[in-house]
């Protein structure tokens, strides 16, 4: 069996046609699904799309857990809210999260002597697109698991956004979100987040004194980091072979004898594969794209990587007449919107009715469209990459991280059906709960005007993004 049928995950392939309007999921939780969905989770986790190769993730370990299990406590009995607001480093993290509420949570609130009544779970919110790669199965799934979906592009989806309102002051369970908002592929850094997390707990306030409710609203940073059970080093160095030849990178015979260590040698090869993928994409940005890059000749790595990230969705906003604004994440998610809005159509709510003609034209459009957004999504891979990521920790894990990270990016280049990424070994993961914050405090204290308001979203964000990055250090 070759590595590609060995890998390949089911994917959609190009858009060729225009597509039905995207349609709100609503929430429909099922004990019985959240049931099974549990007691499938270790063996989810471990084997996930690949019955035949136990290469996934074998232990989780969590710290902190007698806190999460008081504020369960805490909840069933009314007294308080609370939003889970969990590291998104990897696709694996919800599934972790789950065993850990399903398993370690129960655990350590008998271990304490906490009385909690099932189930004990979440509402969450998850990207909308999912929906569009993995199939109308896992929408399905996810609605009768207490999820709501959200599409993140748009200034204001507000079926998701009161939906998700209603669930965190009514719900029967608490709520989790990725303030990142997306995963990065990288354990050891934690990308800018969004103000979303905290302006729904500020919501959340308002909404529980409207009603004169008298909880206390609390937000729980989540860490998640993981580590390979034994470093798989040749693994690791059949990947970046295949990544040097589909790449057409000449293979380099590196003298052992004149480098100190195995990780200088991963360093090494590592930062020659991304120098050569750099300056071959900047030539093809160059030549059919027309883009400069004179002003970069000089520069590190790093401003190198950034300047064609920029470029690259340049290319693609030009198309869409977007003006760049904010970071790479949020063009990366305008872009994803704009792009949504040319393929799934709101404003033809029967496609098929249309006439040859204007059928065509709307066809032409979405592929059009389906290419523009090609170039997001390179982009949205190397949001958080940096050349001193590795040499700074020159683990196997954040070599791993980076090539996994190229293969990605080689994948979505040569075939417009994403193979599933290589399993380089047996994982485990460590979940790590934070001092929860209090919403309720912060929001009695920012009543004078707007503007205070403004900035204490603002505050209780970066206050987030700091306990997030101080569990990971």
């Amino acid at each position: 069996m070759s590595y590609k049928t060995f890998l390949e995950r089911d994917l959609p392939r190009s858009i060729h046609s225009t597509q039905p309007p995207l349609k709100f999921i609503p929430e429909n939780f099922n004990v019985y699904v959240l049931q099974i969905t549990q007691w499938l989770v270790p063996f989810l986790l471990r084997f996930r799309t690949r019955p035949w190769l136990p290469a996934g993730i074998v232990r989780i370990e969590a710290k902190n857990t007698e806190v999460l299990a008081q504020l369960y406590q805490q909840f069933q009995a009314g007294k308080i809210r609370f939003l889970l607001a969990f590291r998104h480093p990897e696709v694996e993290d919800p599934m972790c999260m789950q065993y850990v509420l399903s398993r370690l949570i129960p655990q350590a609130a008998r271990e304490a002597g906490i009385e909690l009544k099932y189930p004990i779970s979440s509402h969450f919110l998850y990207d909308r697109g999912m929906t569009l790669w993995a199939g109308d199965w896992l929408g399905w799934l996810f609605s009768r698991l207490g999820g709501v979906p959200v599409r993140r592009g748009r200034r204001l989806d507000r079926q998701a956004i009161q939906t998700a309102r209603n669930l965190f002051a009514n719900g029967k369970l608490p709520i989790a979100l990725a303030p990142e908002g997306g995963n990065n592929g990288h354990s050891g850094v934690v990308s800018p987040l969004e103000p979303g997390v905290a302006q729904m707990g500020f919501w959340c306030v308002e909404d529980l004194q409207k009603a004169n409710r008298t909880e206390t609203v609390m937000i729980v940073p989540i860490g998640i980091e993981y580590r390979y059970v034994k470093p798989p080093w040749s693994r690791l160095d059949w990947l970046l072979r295949k990544l040097e030849t589909d790449s057409g990178l000449p293979m380099l015979d590196l003298d052992d004898s004149t480098i100190p260590n195995q990780a200088e040698i991963y360093t090494q090869r590592i930062c020659r594969l991304a120098e050569y993928l750099i300056t071959e994409m900047e030539e093809f940005y160059r030549r059919f794209y027309h883009q400069n890059f004179s002003e970069t000749r000089d520069k590190t790595l790093t401003e190198r990587l950034h300047h064609l990230l920029n470029r690259a969705l340049q290319v693609a906003e030009q198309y869409f007449a977007l003006q760049p604004q904010g970071n790479f994440i949020d063009r990366c998610r305008r872009l994803e919107e704009a792009g949504w809005n040319y393929i799934y159509r709101d404003d033809l709510p029967d496609i098929n009715a249309l006439p040859p003609f204007k059928r065509g034209l709307a066809d032409w459009i979405a592929q059009e469209a389906d290419l523009r957004i090609r170039h997001m999504r390179i982009v949205e891979s190397f949001v958080a990459v940096t050349a001193t990521y590795i040499k700074e920790q020159p683990t196997v894990e954040r070599f791993a991280e980076t090539a996994l990270l190229m293969f990605d990016m080689l994948s979505r280049i040569q075939d417009t059906t994403l193979p599933g990424r290589p399993r380089l070994g047996l994982r485990q993961a460590q979940i790590t709960v934070g001092e929860p914050i209090s919403v309720t405090e912060r929001w009695l204290n920012s009543q004078t005007n707007r503007q205070a308001t403004k900035q204490a979203v603002s505050d209780l964000t970066k206050d987030l993004q700091s306990e997030l990055e101080r569990m990971i250090r």
